[in-house]
């Protein structure tokens, strides 16, 4: 079988293409020329049973005609897509502009869902992302050497119904919070920008409290929350972790992170939770919701 990989941003699409050849398979790469990285093409030419072919966000049209090319009949989405590309840098051909006229909103679920859709009828089969990846799924429990203390269990516990309410807009995936409090909620610019911008408002709090003025009942250490969906569709948008967002959390002075086991993927484990015990920093798989 010949693997079809619509290839995003970051370590994912490498991740899940190293995968799929230990397995023997060869791996037609779609490499979205707005986000996949250039080293593609290095790792094609490294390796006769890798292709790789280069398209634009509104190729729909073309990406089929590659795939029905390389006889794929299976393909894997792998990789973040930012949500503001979709906006911006986006050019439809006539395929793609009439799935969108045709879409009642334009979030993320609904939008992949017809491209799957799409696929499926012209015989491409969208599999599940983490189809080669399961070793890699958070499991339930403390991941780190130290567990969240009783106000991040309480931050966790608070933050967890605000982001599975949230996620269910298909809004974002990832909130902030303090002193159970909802410090900042994903939107359209991803999880590690938004906890930039609850740093960012937390220092002006204390900031402000230097000033003569009282400090604030909000001025404590950040907990991010992250949630799956609840419905959450394994073919694309998968919640993810790397060793940036803890990088992220050390630069906004955040101290814990849930996570959903079971349905977030944690990339470069070992060297992640490393860096969060150097920062001290708390990583706990919360029970996934059914």
């Amino acid at each position: 079988m010949k693997l079809g990989l619509i290839a995003g941003n970051g370590r994912f699409p490498f991740l899940l293409l190293d995968a799929a050849r230990a397995q023997g398979l060869a791996v037609a790469v779609a490499a979205i020329r707005e986000e996949t990285d250039a080293e593609m093409d290095r790792r094609a030419a490294a390796d006769p049973l890798i292709s790789v072919h280069w398209l634009s966000l509104g190729e729909l049209s073309r990406l089929i005609e590659v795939f029905h090319k390389e006889g794929v009949t299976k393909a894997v989405m792998a990789g973040q897509v930012k949500h503001k590309q979709i906006f911006s840098s986006i050019r439809p051909d006539w395929r793609l502009a009439k799935l969108l006229l045709n879409l009642r909103t334009r979030n993320t679920d609904m939008l992949l869902g017809a491209v799957a859709k799409v696929l499926g009828d012209e015989g491409i089969e969208l599999i599940s992302s983490t189809a080669f990846l399961e070793p890699l799924l958070a499991t339930e429990g403390v991941l780190t050497v130290r567990g969240p203390d009783e106000d991040e269990r309480k931050n966790i516990e608070y933050g967890l119904g605000v982001a599975r309410a949230v996620s269910g807009f298909d809004i974002g995936q990832t909130v902030v919070v303090a002193a159970q409090a909802c410090v900042a909620v994903e939107a359209m610019e991803g999880t590690d920008a938004t906890i930039e911008r609850a740093g960012a408002l937390m220092r002006t709090l204390r900031e402000s409290g230097k000033e003569g003025g009282e400090s604030s009942t909000l001025a404590r250490k950040l907990t991010i929350i992250k949630v799956a969906k609840p419905n959450q569709d394994m073919r694309f948008d998968v919640p993810v972790i790397g060793i940036r967002t803890v990088e992220t959390m050390v630069g906004a002075g955040a101290s814990c992170l849930s996570i959903e086991a079971g349905r977030t993927l944690l990339f470069d484990r070992e060297a992640l939770l490393e860096r969060a015990d150097a920062a001290g920093i708390a990583i706990v798989g919360s029970a996934r919701e059914y």
